[in-house]
């Protein structure tokens, strides 16, 4: 996907009542004994007020009750074992608001925090560092959240990585593979990126698959094409259409064909999770981008135009790093202002080296 520098972002003022409701349903309601975000908030913020539930695990077992009974019982609540109003208001900064209400960086306390954090466990967050503050560590594992979804990676929570967190939750759909797949071939039949499809096994597109494998299915992966990305166009003829598009922006064809394969497969029909369209896989504001400041034209919501404003946008990147290949498919993925300030993160390592791979080879 084609990330936007931060140089054109758009303004980070924005409301999130529709995602919070939603992060809300699939986040928050635990299972049986099984962890949720939600009681791990509630232990979290029990502990802030010299309350013990135990361990901060996500399961609501008989110390984290008597615990909140207890702190009910010392702020005047009536003792029900349950989370309502008053007992968020006792809890104070550590009781509001829910996940997705407000913007989420350095320095922020508070119940969704606790949330964020307890979700950002398996992306390398310490369980002593879950514990409702927003802290450098905090950030760290959300930018590796956020690169591993396929987002800016700036580790602050917003209105997208809202979004990713509230379909990561969502229930998984599978593709048991057959003989013959490829994960271009699964990618192409449920009109997803293959870059996208392999991420969301953790795997490389470089992997072996075998028949009988499951494969988890990205987001929106369906199986007729999403009409947002304009119609579907034959392989040969997207191939044509960069060849073309190379030749007036001076990029090296055999390099747009490596990107625009790793992006789609040469697929229009494709709508990542965040929004990423077509062959080029590019955000909607990188697409305005390009037409705005770089072409100064409105260029069509097909292939042709898909394809003409992903190029264009690959020359700006090689101009950007004075023509060095690897450093504009970094910043192609990463963003040019990340990659000079912040160095190329293992993800974008990983995604150029497989373009690299792709070079010469579709």
């Amino acid at each position: 996907m084609a990330n936007p520098t931060d140089e054109f972002r758009t303004m980070r003022r924005f409301a999130v009542v529709g995602v919070a409701v939603s992060i809300g349903v699939l986040a928050f309601a635990p299972s049986g004994l099984a962890a949720s975000a939600r009681v791990a908030a509630l232990q979290i913020g029990l502990r802030a007020h010299g309350f013990d539930p135990g361990p901060v695990d996500g399961v609501r077992g008989r110390l984290t009750t008597d615990a909140l009974m207890a702190f009910q019982r010392a702020r005047g609540v009536r003792p029900t074992g349950r989370v309502g109003r008053a007992t968020r208001r006792a809890l104070g900064a550590r009781g509001r608001p829910l996940l997705g209400q407000r913007e989420l960086g350095l320095g922020a306390v508070g119940w969704d925090v606790a949330v964020l954090e307890f979700r950002l466990r398996r992306y390398g967050l310490g369980g002593a560092a879950v514990d409702g503050r927003f802290t450098p560590s905090t950030r760290v594992a959300l930018r590796r959240y956020q690169r591993r979804r396929g987002l800016t990676a700036d580790g602050i929570a917003g209105p997208r990585t809202y979004r990713s967190l509230a379909g990561h939750a969502a229930t998984t759909t599978w593709h048991v593979v057959r003989p013959g797949e490829s994960f271009f071939s699964i990618a192409a039949r449920y009109h997803v990126s293959p870059w996208r499809l392999a991420r969301r096994n953790r795997l490389e597109l470089t992997n072996i698959i075998v028949p009988s494998q499951r494969l988890a299915l990205p987001k929106g992966a369906r199986l007729t094409a999403p009409a947002a990305a304009g119609p579907p166009a034959s392989r040969g003829a997207v191939r044509s259409a960069l060849d073309y598009w190379s030749r007036v922006y001076g990029v090296d064809p055999v390099l747009a064909r490596a990107l625009a394969w790793m992006e789609s497969g040469f697929q229009q029909d494709v709508v990542s999770n965040v929004g990423a369209i077509g062959v080029m896989q590019l955000l909607p504001e990188t697409w305005e981008f390009v037409d705005v400041v770089l072409l100064g034209v409105r260029t069509p919501r097909t292939y042709q135009g898909n394809v003409r404003a992903g190029v264009r946008y690959l020359r700006w990147q090689l101009d950007e790093f004075g023509g060095d290949r690897r450093l504009a498919l970094a910043g192609w993925y990463q963003g040019a202002r990340a990659v000079r300030e912040r160095g190329l993160y293992d993800d974008t390592k990983e995604f150029v080296r497989i373009v690299l791979m792709l070079y010469g080879s579709v």
